[in-house]
């Protein structure tokens, strides 16, 4: 018997959008990430200021391919909650940089390594020793879509 035809691409990509999306609510339970208060955009700005900082709101806006005015709240609730400060800009005053504090950059790591060990453990226990070569293919078509229609400049 043959194998079934392909599915379309409509529906492939609705197969995919549905799995990535309990996945990432999935990442987001096992890692803590409720417990900390925050909304998931926030901790995606988090993120970003304390990978790239000091950083100005318009890079931001541009890594996380949002809005200025979504930075901007997020920017707002990451201050109140102590986890973020600005200065103007030492070689343009009229831009303000963006740093993580200390604690900040500890809750992200505290997230990333949860995530990562709810990852390893999955993997161990949904795939098989003979399905990892798949996974790593997976993997890399993940991130070609991910950077699919991308400009140079915007390949980050």
């Amino acid at each position: 018997m043959p194998p079934p035809p392909p599915a379309s691409t409509p529906e492939t990509a609705q197969r995919l959008n549905d799995a990535i999306r309990r996945l990432r609510a999935r990442l987001r339970a096992e890692s803590g990430q409720h417990a900390t208060g925050l909304t998931p955009t926030q901790l995606t700005v988090l993120a970003s200021v304390v990978r790239e900082g000091p950083v100005t709101a318009a890079r931001l806006a541009a890594l996380d391919h949002v809005s200025a005015q979504s930075i901007a709240q997020s920017l707002t609730a990451l201050k109140a909650a102590g986890l973020v400060r600005t200065e103007p800009d030492p070689s343009d005053g009229r831009k303000k940089l963006t740093s993580a504090a200390p604690s900040a950059a500890e809750l992200i790591e505290r997230l990333l390594a949860g995530r990562a060990a709810f990852l390893a453990r999955a993997i161990d226990e949904a795939v098989r020793p003979e399905e990892r070569a798949d996974l790593d293919k997976a993997i890399a078509l993940l991130e070609r879509l991910a950077r699919a229609g991308l400009d140079d400049e915007e390949r980050i």
